[in-house]
Order: C-alpha cells, then structure tokens, then sequence
C-alpha cells in the first residue's frame, strides 16, 4: 500500500517535468518532420468589459412590496426605460378617492386607507399600472379611474401567490383563458389607444406545461389588440428560487413580432447588460424586465455597472423621505438593499421611526416630525401605551380623591362621635324616672301591636 502511494506521488511530480521535455523538444528539434508548436497567445492585462450595445428596454416588474413608488423613482433615475406598478386589485381602486399632494407631487387613491400613491409628475411618462382583475366590467371601471395618472394598462395573469389567485385573477386566468382575452379585449375596447383615454394595453404570463401550449395562447392574446406581452420564464408552480426555463422564449418572441407586439422577457434577468444579451440571443423586439436583482440592488438599470450598495441606500432614502412613503415599506424595502451580514442590518431592524432609520445610515431626517408616526404597528403600539398611561393616571388620582375623602370622613367622625356622646348623656339624664315609677321595656312596632290586642 505505502509502495503504490510512493508511486503515485513519484508519478505526479514527474508529469510536469516530461511535458516541459516534451514542449521544448517541440519547439527546437532540428527534424523536419517536427511541426514547431505555435508560440503561445500572450494573455492581455484584465479589463473591464466595455457595455454591449443597447438593443432593447430594460424595465422594472410589478412587485406588490418592492415596486411601491420610491423603487419605481429610483429604478428610473438609475436607467430603466419602463417601471411597472405592483398589483392593485380592481375592486380595492373603484370607490376611491383621488387626492393630491402639492408638498410632494404625489397623488393619492385612499378608500379606508391608502390604496396606492403614484407621483405623475416624476413617473407617468414611464409608469404602467398593474391590474388584478377576474371580470371585463370592473377591469374597465377601474383603469378609467387611473388612466389621468399612468401610461398603460397591465393586467396580471401569472401572479401564483393565493391572494391574487383565489379570487380568481393572477395565475388563475391561465387555466380560463376565454376570460382573460375578454378581459384584455374591454380594456382594449374601453381604455385602449383608439379611445380617449388612449392607454396601451399589455399582460403578463407564464409558461404553459408544454411549449406548444404556451405559443397557442400567446398567439390568442396577441389578437387581442393589447400592445405588449411580457413572458415569465417560469411555470405557475415554480417559485423565484428556482432556474428560469428559456425554451419557449425564441418562439414566444417571433410570435409577438409577427403581430406587432412589443415583448419582454422576465425571470433570472441580472442586470442591463445581460438584459441586452438576452435580447440579441433570442432577437427579442421589445426588452427585458428585472425584478428580484432590482429588489436587491435597483442600480441594475445602469448601463455602466452596478452601484455600491450604501450610494443606493442613501439614494433610496432620500426619494422615499422625499414622497412621505409609509414607514413599514420604506424599513421592508431598505432591509433589501443592506447585504445580509452588515451590521446596519440589525440597527435597521430596531427602528420604528424615519429618524431612528436616518440615525442609523448618518442622514438627516426630512420629514415633520409630528407625521413621522412609525408603522400601523407602532402608532397602534404608542396608542395603546398612551391609553395605558391615561387610564394609570386616572385611577391615581381617583385613589387620591377616595383617600382624601377618607381622610376628611374621619376627621369629621371624630368630632361627630363626641357632640353624640354628649347628646346621650344629656337624654339619659332627661328620660331619668321618677321615684316608684319602673319604666316599660322598649319594644318594637310588632311588639306593642301584641301588646295592645
């Protein structure tokens, strides 16, 4: 055993020393029959890749926590082309009201909360809005209530997660298809580009069991009228963790351009450049759409590179403060962008304030401080520890007046029992009896009523 391991280890060392024999006799035999060996290539000093060329838009996804309106600024000062909106349930947006904000810009659709907040003047050139829908009706009603705001009209069939699909919408249209190219064909009808409002319509969906499934429906949406379709290269059940499948895609894209519709591809997109690799590869007309590395990092649009994560989480601070976004979306969204093992992470984490969240990145705090209330949570939390200490208070001070009382009882008892001592002694020696007279034994009334019978 120790002889074949001595071997081996002879062997190994040895292997070297006979090519390099065997490459210099190669280069210097003096044998004609001996082809010289080419010189090896001298390798360059490593640079940096310059850009591919832009052959298509690269646009940011719908998503429902991360696509809320400092992502979407943010993803357009960086370089995206198009921004979609997250989710927003039809029946959530018919009944609101629209109410502007000329502090910030901002226009908000509040029913009992806020709905959704969208900034027209920085975004909707470049803004579509996301619809989840399962009827042509309230599909309709709801986009004519957004159309002043936006720049298209999105409807969402390939939203797996049960809150979309259990009404019936996201996903779920992919096994009813008749209904979603009703869907798409009102909207066309009622808000589309041959109308006043003058919206494009567009869908997004995900890939079929089998290709050929997938080109048939993508065929049947194309005649719709919409203007754009985005594929998710990914079945209904497979989650984002999971490999992107490219095989429908090639076909997926000849079929949309023969019908004149834009197409983006979406799922395992990185960055710019490897949107535009992606889109020489399959000769996509139209782009590609990035989500989950925007989530992370939005500087992912930039043509030159992504930015070191402390720019992007100033830069995303600053817009969020900027456009008054909710507390907990801002921490949720924030928590993204800071790399997992950094130490802000935990401080971050323990924040329930925009100051408390600008105390620990080092930023000054923009907003008043009498709006800046924390999360739903927290403002809960702070009501109920107010009412706490309300309720605390109160019964101190009941328990001091209950006291004092007691107190002044007391003070009043004991001269009470003095003056009644003095009256009893006083009526003892009055009721005194006469001499030989014995007095009767006091009774009662049912008594003396005996008594007398």
């Amino acid at each position: 055993m120790i002889r074949r391991l001595c071997l081996r280890t002879a062997a190994r060392s040895f292997r070297p020393a006979v090519y390099r024999r065997y490459y210099h006799a190669t280069m210097t035999s003096d044998d004609p029959s001996v082809a010289p060996s080419p010189a090896p290539a001298m390798i360059p000093p490593a640079v940096e890749a310059a850009a591919p060329e832009k052959r298509g838009m690269v646009v940011l996804a719908p998503m429902v926590r991360s696509g809320q309106l400092p992502m979407r600024l943010l993803s357009l000062k960086y370089g995206a082309d198009l921004v979609w909106g997250p989710e927003t349930i039809d029946k959530a947006l018919i009944g609101t009201t629209r109410i502007e904000n000329p502090e910030t810009g901002c226009v908000d659709y509040m029913r009992a909360g806020l709905v959704i907040r969208l900034c027209p003047p920085r975004e909707k050139s470049k803004l579509i809005f996301q619809l989840g829908t399962a009827s042509p009706e309230t599909a309709v009603e709801a986009a004519k209530i957004v159309s002043q705001d936006v720049s298209g009209i999105d409807v969402n069939s390939g939203c797996p997660k049960p809150f979309s699909t259990h009404a019936g919408m996201g996903a779920a249209l992919l096994k009813d298809p008749d209904r979603l190219i009703s869907i798409l064909k009102a909207l066309v009808a009622g808000v589309g580009p041959s109308t006043p409002y003058a919206l494009p319509i567009s869908v997004k969906i995900r890939l079929l069991k089998t290709i050929d499934e997938t080109h048939a429906l993508i065929t049947n949406l194309c005649k719709t009228g919409i203007s754009t379709l985005t594929l998710h290269c990914r079945t209904v059940p497979m989650r984002k963790t999971e490999r992107a499948i490219r095989d429908a895609l090639a076909g997926a894209s000849d079929i949309c351009r023969a019908a004149g519709v834009r197409f983006f591809v979406n799922g395992d997109v990185k960055n710019w450049a490897h949107a535009q690799s992606l889109i020489r590869e399959y000769n996509i007309a139209g782009g590609a759409m990035i989500a989950i590395a925007a989530e992370a990092n939005p500087s992912v649009f930039c043509d030159t590179g992504v930015k070191e994560w402390r720019e992007v989480l100033a830069d995303y601070l600053t817009i969020a403060m900027e456009t008054e976004n909710p507390f907990a979306n801002t921490k949720f969204c924030m928590m993204n962008l800071v790399p997992g093992k950094q130490p802000l992470r935990e401080k971050l984490a323990r924040a329930k304030t925009f100051r408390e969240v600008c105390d620990a990145v080092g930023m000054e705090c923009t907003i008043p401080e009498e709006r800046d209330v924390g999360t739903v949570k927290t403002q809960r939390m702070t009501a109920a520890e107010e009412r706490d200490a309300q309720a605390k208070k109160e019964k101190d001070e009941r328990l001091e007046r209950l006291a004092e009382l007691k107190r002044r009882k007391a003070e009043e008892g004991e001269g009470a029992g003095e003056e009644t001592g003095k009256r009893v002694k006083m009526d003892v020696q009055q009721a005194a009896p006469m001499d030989g007279v014995v007095p009767l034994p006091t009774v009662g009334v049912a008594e003396a009523v005996d008594t007398a019978v």
